[in-house]
């Protein structure tokens, strides 16, 4: 039996309210999302859609050269080309298309690519997926562009240093700028994308050489496609930095020495202290820190403590030897205890403390005055002036000429300032034990007197002092550029020059001296009929660091009477002396300078 028109009416009337009701849900659903959208998160998905139309891409500026003084390449920056590609078709099955036909295009390893996606981090804008792209590579993507949607062929700047480990400390090298850096540093324009002077030259000279970022404005579809560009900045190159380095001259040092596995060289013009080369050794080569990968292997060989690599030698302190004798000289002059016209007897050994301190010949020299001294490089003369003089005589004179102190060179990050000890630094506990503990004996005098045990020196110190003995008492400031690297104004390093208070007497008696020791003396083996007068002195000394075999140095300048260059060289644990080791290395950068 069918249902009445009353039940039928009814029944309707639950059906509409039903209806009323499932469409109220609905607005009310619709509503609340649309409220949610545009008022609480309103602010947020406005920038999402523009992000969805416009994009900036960063346009990188290259880096600015670095040029010897002849305006030869030492560093500059090459063009490179990288795949890239867009974040949003680096997800889900469209990728994994694009990763199969990259691989195939490329011959790459599906795994490698994966792995480079899964590197991408916040705030790159796109994902780099290749380190540097060969020339077939780039060909064949460039060609296949249009069936790779997302995927694009970049330019990017590659820091070169073309002559490889050649000044390699002395330039340093670049690196990617981290997360935590780029808190600090995005005010000042860096990007995560951004390489940053690590040592050397390449940190000193940060802002004169990195330029300034730029970009293109592109329209880009929800996609992720590049609809079209919008506009243009174009990006700041660096500046070029002109170094005082002479690239034929490095190249000499760096051949002199390279039979030594550690050493350094410092050459430089003692009129104003620029600095002519600079070799330490061990090198490294810097191109190593421009590879996108690298090895853990390689990094760990790099930075071990043992072998120390990363350190230059030439701002670091050693026991110097007999090249320290000057300081002892100008420290018995100076102090009045022994003039400079003194005569002393030398024997075969004199007894200080519970030691006897032997001559090198192991029987003296006769009675003889500074120059002499200086020639045959007697010991026993020198442990007379030094303990006669003090400790605080020697001190003073050793601050004087530079040492205990850092030279102020632009590269000096971790430049160390040496030690000259004295009784009130034993006194203070010589920077390990408690006061009052480990007094100033006779033996530390006399061993510092000859360059040994409580005194050490770095390469850039020695030539510092010899450069005053040869322009006749200033105290030169070494530098790689003209331009100061904090301010870029240029720099007259004339005036920046500090007089040495020692009395003409004092320089000329040095000066005299060391010209005896090439011509007729230990270091007669600098003479060479290609060379003007040399003058300077040979250094033998004891490895109180790690009780290894001796160093061997060798400080000189040239030509005596009108110097133009200093050359210190300094062979670590090369047994002969310096004769032997040292004063080769420093003719070898005599004779290329002079003869280039």
């Amino acid at each position: 039996m069918g249902a009445t028109p009353l039940e039928e009416q009814s029944l309707r009337h639950v059906k509409y309210r039903l209806l009323w009701r499932l469409l109220l849900v609905l607005v009310l659903v619709l509503g609340g999302r649309l409220f949610w959208l545009q008022i609480v998160q309103g602010e947020q998905n406005r920038a999402s859609a523009r992000e969805n139309r416009v994009r900036l891409a960063p346009s990188q500026p290259i880096r600015g050269q670095m040029l010897d003084r002849h305006g030869e390449v030492l560093v500059s920056s090459t063009l490179v080309h990288r795949l890239y590609v867009w974040p949003k078709q680096a997800t889900g099955p469209s990728w994994y298309q694009l990763r199969r036909r990259l691989g195939a295009l490329m011959d790459v390893p599906e795994e490698a690519l994966e792995q480079r996606r899964a590197s991408f981090r916040p705030g790159d804008y796109r994902i780099a997926l290749t380190d540097v792209l060969t020339p077939a590579q780039t060909i064949k993507l460039l060609e296949q562009a249009d069936e790779l949607p997302g995927a694009e062929v970049g330019v990017d700047y590659l820091r070169d240093y073309p002559h490889g480990i050649t000044a390699a400390h002395a330039l340093g090298y670049t690196s990617p700028v981290t997360e935590e850096e780029l808190y600090h540093l995005a005010g000042q324009g860096y990007r995560i994308q951004d390489r940053i002077g690590r040592t050397g030259l390449e940190a000193a000279y940060e802002q004169h050489l990195r330029g300034q970022w730029g970009g293109r404005t592109l329209e880009v579809s929800a996609n992720g496609d590049v609809q079209r560009p919008l506009g243009e900045k174009p990006s700041v190159p660096g500046k070029d930095l002109q170094l005082t380095l002479d690239l034929g001259l490095q190249q000499a040092a760096e051949k002199a020495i390279a039979k030594y596995p550690v050493g350094a060289i410092v050459a430089m013009d003692p009129r104003d202290g620029a600095i002519l080369a600079m070799v330490s050794r061990p090198a490294y080569d810097p191109n190593f820190f421009s590879q996108q990968v690298k090895s853990q292997a390689e990094l760990d060989a790099l930075f071990d403590p043992r072998d120390k690599i990363m350190l230059n030698r030439a701002l670091n302190p050693y026991n110097p030897g007999s090249v320290f004798k000057v300081v002892t000289a100008a420290a018995g002059m100076e102090s009045g205890t022994f003039p400079p016209k003194t005569e002393l007897h030398t024997t075969a050994c004199i007894p200080y403390g519970s030691h006897c301190f032997p001559e090198h010949n192991g029987e003296g020299f006769g009675k003889i005055g500074y120059e002499d001294a200086l020639r045959f490089s007697s010991n026993t003369f020198f442990y007379q002036v030094g303990v006669g003089s003090g400790s605080m005589a020697l001190h003073d004179a050793a601050v004087k000429l530079g040492f205990t102190q850092r030279s102020s060179i632009e590269i000096g990050f971790d430049e160390d300032p040496g030690l000259v000890g004295n009784e009130e630094w034993a006194a203070a506990g010589r920077g390990w034990a408690e006061p009052g503990q480990t007094p100033w004996i006779p033996e530390d005098m006399a061993s510092a007197s000859i360059g040994q045990s409580v005194v050490q020196v770095s390469p850039i110190q020695v030539a510092r002092a010899y450069a005053a003995i040869a322009n006749g008492g200033w105290l030169v400031q070494p530098h790689f550029s003209d331009l100061d690297p904090q301010t870029g104004e240029t720099v007259d390093w004339l005036e920046k020059r500090q007089p040495v208070s020692f009395q003409p007497e004092t320089w000329a008696t040095l000066q005299r001296g060391l010209r005896k020791v090439v011509a007729d003396g230990t270091g007669y083996g600098m003479n060479s009929e290609t060379l003007p007068d040399v003058s300077g002195k040979t250094g033998t000394a004891e490895d109180n660091s790690s009780h290894g075999p001796d160093h061997a140095w060798f400080a000189s300048y040239a030509p005596s009477d009108t110097p133009e260059i200093v050359v210190v060289a300094f062979a670590a644990n090369s047994p002969g002396g310096g004769s032997v080791h040292a004063l080769p290395i420093a003719k070898v950068v005599m004779e290329a300078y002079f003869n280039p």
